[in-house]
């Protein structure tokens, strides 16, 4: 295998046991590198809402569970080492393909993880190993909404327009609202988005132009009236019924196009002039996803060839220290800490920070798993 370093035959990750629930095994296979793959040895793991949700016909018995990692690159596919970007040695944060039953050994909440060597992220020496994990996922999803759903020109990223125009970013206080505020900014367009009041500071610091408070009955009315009635392009970041109505109320007469982050209903639909989508991130790879419908695909090659076209731009500006990483929650314990953090997601505890743990730490097993 090219690159090759010495590595154990088996490791320590959050799997799904038997009952189809979270817990660690001390012994779980290691992963394949595939000659299009990454093999990193993991120092920091990232928690997200997503992987909080792997529950019934999502899980597979014995897969690994996560999305965000970073490390050190211990081994590189065929492919990989001749296009030359990534090297044994690499410092990368990595998005991961986490419970797939089709690649059982594809998640991140483990001690080595494989990633897509175009989702493999070279790190700057300024950024951390918990700062890198907390980045891939967020990144790569606000990407696919702006440049591949709502079809933004994404030559405004190298050359931004003259002519800006309004954005809303529902959610703008979550890791994907702050990440695409900013992608936004960089192509010189308005940002509107929505948030709490004490959240209001934080969007602002991503370069948000103007906050609109969720809480308020006549939000997406006000919206509107401050876009003039122009407002064409919307990314939900929170994906309910109720966040979907107030991104509809704000499009403008002429309607325009709405994505979310899951699908939704198709009654949530109230405006025949506006086309809505949603994207999952692991149809990037063009690989067969076994998730139940409408998750599951044999493969999407649109989204594949777009990611190919797209990220090498993205991955030179992440290597320059470009993006600015979400506020970060390093929590200790290591893999049985983040058990605990699955909980802290699920009760809604955590609100405008991204949990991260370094693989390292350990602690007793206070919790042998979490339903």
């Amino acid at each position: 295998m090219p690159g090759l370093l010495a590595i154990p035959s088996t490791q320590r990750a959050v799997i799904a046991n038997d009952k189809l629930n979270y817990t660690i095994s001390d012994h779980a296979p290691m992963p394949v590198v595939a000659p299009d793959r990454v093999l990193i040895k993991t120092e920091a793991l990232g928690l997200n809402p997503v992987d909080t949700k792997m529950i019934g016909p999502f899980v597979t018995a014995g897969a690994s569970y996560g999305t965000d990692c970073a490390g050190t690159v211990v081994a590189v596919g065929e492919d990989i080492e001749a296009a030359g970007r990534i090297k044994v040695g690499d410092r990368v944060a990595g998005l991961a393909d986490g419970m797939e039953g089709l690649r059982p050994q594809s998640g991140a909440f483990a001690e080595y993880v494989a990633v897509d060597g175009g989702m493999a992220f070279k790190m700057p020496e300024s950024m951390s190993f918990a700062e890198g994990a907390s980045m891939p996922l967020r990144i790569v999803t606000a990407c696919m909404a702006l440049f591949y759903s709502l079809e933004l020109p994404a030559e405004l990223l190298e050359k931004p327009t003259h002519d800006p125009f309004p954005v809303l970013v529902y959610g703008g206080a979550t890791s994907t609202g702050t990440l695409a505020i900013q992608l936004l900014k960089r192509c010189g367009l308005v940002v509107l988005t929505t948030c709490s009041k004490a959240s209001t500071a934080l969007v602002e610091s991503f370069g948000a132009d103007k906050c609109f408070d969720y809480n308020d009955p006549g939000c997406g009315a006000a919206i509107r009236e401050h876009s003039g009635n122009a407002l064409d392009y919307v990314l939900d970041c929170i994906t309910t019924e109720s966040s979907a109505q107030i991104c509809y109320q704000a499009l403008g007469r002429c309607g325009g196009k709405y994505v979310g982050l899951e699908p939704l209903p198709e009654s949530t639909n109230k405006r025949k002039a506006v086309v809505p989508d949603w994207i999952l991130v692991s149809w990037l790879t063009g690989q067969k996803i076994s998730w139940p419908a409408p998750f599951g695909t044999d493969g999407m090659p649109e989204a594949k060839a777009f990611a190919e076209r797209f990220f090498p731009f993205i991955h030179a500006l992440f290597t320059d220290g470009w993006f600015k990483a979400h506020p970060i929650r390093e929590e200790p314990g290591g893999l049985e800490g983040l058990l605990d953090g699955v909980m802290l997601l699920r009760q809604g505890k955590i609100r405008g920070q991204k949990l991260v743990y370094r693989i390292a730490d350990r602690k007793a097993h206070i919790k042998q798993e979490v339903v």
